[in-house]
């Protein structure tokens, strides 16, 4: 289930994306403000965020700036919405750093779809390109792990499974993930296996991690799931 948040100030509008949104199968955050925007994303990163161009204080445009400069944020992708239509208004939208550019009124349709499409465009580079958190290097076409400790540069071995996982987690960081959501991203939704599974794996992932002096990137969230930080730090039991 994709998470997006939608910064839009007008109620009634922010309802009606979120109610559209929801049917469609989407997790939704709404914030009204730049400010309980920031702080949305601050807590969890969303895997898209819908930004409406004016806004109270500063503008979705400044917003959609700000992520685009930031490393943690940097990929988010970014739709704006917008009454503003003119040439000008949407070269400068797509120039401060949105991937795509929708203007008021817009169908909920023509809105899901473009959605769907810029998640699509996303998706390849998460799942081509090296990632790295906190000096742990991750490599999907060389499928190598690595990390620099004390000058060294560390490979570290682990099952596939373990490095799928691994894989999820970096590129959805500081994001809590359920182990019924894990399995499905992980194993895949036509595999039947205990939630405690994702236990096993977890406690495997970060027994391969140890050399490396990174087993605390995997955060283990009370009575939610797993989260991977991108920054070092004691384990919760």
């Amino acid at each position: 289930m994709s998470h997006v948040l939608v910064v839009e100030d007008e109620s009634a509008i922010a309802e009606l994306i979120s109610i559209n949104l929801r049917h469609a199968g989407y997790e939704v955050t709404v914030a009204a403000t730049a400010d309980q925007a920031q702080a949305a994303v601050d807590r969890v990163l969303p895997d898209l965020v819908l930004v409406d161009w004016m806004l109270p204080g500063q503008s979705g445009l400044q917003l959609a700036r700000r992520w685009r400069a930031e490393t943690r944020t940097r990929e988010i992708p970014i739709i704006m919405l917008t009454a503003r239509n003119e040439e000008a208004d949407k070269i400068a939208g797509l120039d401060a750093g949105a991937d795509d550019y929708l203007t008021k009124p817009f169908s909920p349709k023509e809105l899901l779809a473009r959605m769907r499409a810029v998640l699509r465009r996303k998706a390849p580079e998460a799942l081509d390109s090296p990632v790295e958190v906190a000096g742990l290097r991750l490599d999907p076409a060389t499928r190598r792990v690595t990390r620099r400790v004390d000058g060294e540069l560390r490979e570290v071995k682990m099952g596939p499974t373990e490095f799928r996982l691994l894989h999820f987690l970096m590129t959805h960081p500081e994001r809590v993930h359920s182990r019924a959501q894990l399995l499905d991203r992980v194993w895949g939704d036509h595999v039947f296996i205990e939630e405690r599974t994702v236990d096993v794996h977890v406690k495997r992932l970060r027994e391969a991690l140890a050399p490396a002096q990174c087993s605390a990137l995997i955060e283990t969230v009370r009575g939610a799931g797993y989260r991977m930080t991108q920054q070092l730090g004691s384990v919760a039991a």
